[in-house]
């Protein structure tokens, strides 16, 4: 796993930036800062401690930079990937190739029973994501229970504080807006997630142990000042 050392984050860019280099044989993650699905990318790099391996492009979204999608990825999101000749993008999929296509502690069990369970989490993710973002528009207390139940409910499925037992991509994937629904539900709605959730109170507990995670967390201040622009 990644040191303790914290990295120096290189400056985001802008429309105003020059482009990096493309296929000169540097592996880079082009990512935001604020960006709950690049986050999830970061993470499993830090995690498993490839921070030499993989270089950041941090990129300003709402003034980026033309090139990114007239040369690097034509999708224009973030993340993307550029390894071995090739742009590679959605979130999901590249931590599940960062994963198994670079050296560090591996991210997901051999066990067939938790790749099952794993593959039924990823699978639930657009419907925990979607409900909790139109609650924003309506009365959360009423309407977001039962998806933070559901991962109440996963997290006892086996031994151990995270989804599979041991930290997985499964975390990673659900981390990121677990993070940014806890900060804006409480602020905005005075609706607090882990009441009566113990299971789901100590898996944020643990995540927040971990560096790798740590580093890549959002400001909580900007990011309730976005959501309130954004949603209310």
């Amino acid at each position: 796993m990644a040191t303790d050392t914290v990295e120096v984050l290189p400056p985001p860019l802008d429309a105003t930036a020059e482009q990096p280099p493309l296929f000169d044989g540097t592996t880079r993650l082009y990512t935001c800062y604020t960006c709950p699905f690049a986050q999830r990318v970061w993470i499993t790099r830090n995690y498993k401690g490839l921070q030499d391996k993989i270089k950041l492009v941090p990129l300003i979204l709402q003034n980026r930079p033309a090139w990114y999608k007239e040369k690097v990825y034509p999708e224009n999101k973030v993340p993307a990937l550029e390894h071995n000749g090739k742009i590679i993008g959605e979130s999901l999929d590249l931590i599940k190739y960062v994963d198994s296509n670079f050296e560090g502690p591996s991210l997901l069990p051999d066990d067939p029973e938790k790749k099952k369970f794993f593959e039924e989490l990823l699978s639930y993710l657009d419907t925990f994501v979607r409900t909790v973002f139109t609650s924003f528009k309506g009365d959360p207390a009423k309407e977001v229970g039962a998806v933070f139940d559901y991962l109440e409910n996963a997290l006892q499925k086996f031994d151990g504080p995270f989804f599979l037992g041991q930290i997985s991509l499964a975390d990673i994937a659900y981390i990121p807006f677990v993070e940014r629904f806890q900060i804006f539900l409480l602020e905005a709605f005075q609706y607090d997630i882990i009441a009566g959730r113990p299971k789901l109170a100590a898996w944020i507990e643990e995540m927040n142990n971990i560096d790798a995670y740590k580093q890549t967390k959002t400001d909580p201040k900007e990011l309730v000042a976005f959501y309130k622009q954004r949603f209310m």
